[in-house]
């Protein structure tokens, strides 16, 4: 099975990423997953179903830590390709 997980971390800070934010890209571009894609008011990240739910148990445990207050996330299951 193949996921799609989408997220946001908060709270925001037009003027420069917040740590939290720059700690989750960090967790999910080093995970292995692909068609990842960051930007500064959500992310993006496809892979294996195993893949993406350990990114996710990472991401939730790094954004608090890094002091996140909130953190809105979705995941899809995506339609495999071919």
């Amino acid at each position: 099975m193949r996921l799609r997980v989408e997220f946001t971390t908060e709270p925001f800070d037009l003027d420069e990423p917040p740590a939290h934010a720059v700690a989750v890209r960090e967790v999910v571009q080093g995970s292995g997953l692909d068609k990842v894609d960051v930007g500064p008011f959500g992310n993006t990240a496809e892979g294996g179903a195993d893949q993406v739910l350990g990114a996710v148990d990472a991401l939730l445990r790094k954004a608090l830590e890094t002091g996140a207050t909130r953190v809105s996330l979705q995941v899809n299951v995506v339609e495999e390709e071919g």
